[in-house]
């Protein structure tokens, strides 16, 4: 992979030196790749200069998800129910981000964010609870929107091969494609920055990069940095992008 490229400016001025990123969030659905980017991205903002950490803001889910196959239940909905399932996965969610949020404001580094408020309001979504979602957002509203957010977007296929490749869980297609399109529904999904996440890892580190060095004055690492890889890639046919929203396509190695 390239190394990180230098922040050109747009206006024909010297880049703003002092303007970073405070936060930058990774969303998509399970299998999107949202770890294994968040991870490499953290690890090259340091290398390259802007001191990163990366933040997994998981709703607990495959915690809840192992608790129920051990109690005999099918997954966590039929253990805590919809209702009981959406309380807990919002609540640990929120406790999550707070603390990244907090943490990494007082080291003074960006906030590498592995899923952010929005994958909590899809998570209704996809669920079906949608009368949920008014109280959820009125329970996060204290957040700041993240500088950048990045939508992985992969298509639900290939999503459920690199779960079931993993094996550490499991979804079905079905709700993956009602995760995929709870995502576009949502009224943040214009603001996001859509990257197709159907192509190797690499690829897609590339387009999160040259998105950002667009827009914060990102220094030259020596290379791509090691980080766990816990999404298996490779690609399937692109998805679709929603109605007016430009997509990010991956490039080739």
């Amino acid at each position: 992979m390239a190394p990180v490229p230098q922040h050109r400016s747009t206006s024909g001025n010297d880049a703003d030196t002092t303007r970073r990123p405070r936060a930058i969030a990774l969303v998509g659905i399970d299998g999107s790749g949202k770890t294994t980017q968040a991870h490499q991205l953290a690890d090259l903002l340091t290398a390259g200069g802007m001191p990163a950490t990366y933040w997994q803001n998981a709703g607990g889910r495959r915690w809840l998800g192992r608790l129920a196959r051990r109690l005999g239940r099918r997954d966590p909905q039929h253990l805590l129910g919809r209702t009981g399932l959406l309380f807990v996965e919002s609540v640990l969610r929120w406790l999550a981000i707070a603390r990244a949020l907090l943490r990494s404001t007082l080291r003074r580094r960006v906030a590498v964010m592995d899923r952010y408020a929005a994958c909590q309001y899809a998570s209704i979504r996809a669920h079906g609870g949608h009368r949920w979602e008014v109280v959820a957002r009125a329970f996060y509203r204290i957040f700041p929107a993240p500088d950048v957010t990045f939508l992985l977007d992969v298509a639900p296929a290939e999503a459920y091969r690199r779960i079931e490749e993993r094996g550490t869980d499991h979804e079905s297609i079905e709700f993956l494609a009602a995760s995929v399109a709870a995502y576009r529904s949502l009224p943040e999904h214009p603001r996001f920055v859509v990257v197709d996440a159907n192509g190797t890892p690499a690829e897609v580190t590339a387009a999160i990069l040259d998105h950002l060095a667009e827009r914060f004055p990102v220094r030259p690492s020596t290379g791509p940095v090691a980080g766990p890889v816990d999404e298996l890639p490779p690609p399937a046919g692109p998805a679709v992008p929603g109605p007016g929203v430009a997509r990010i396509a991956t490039r080739s190695a």
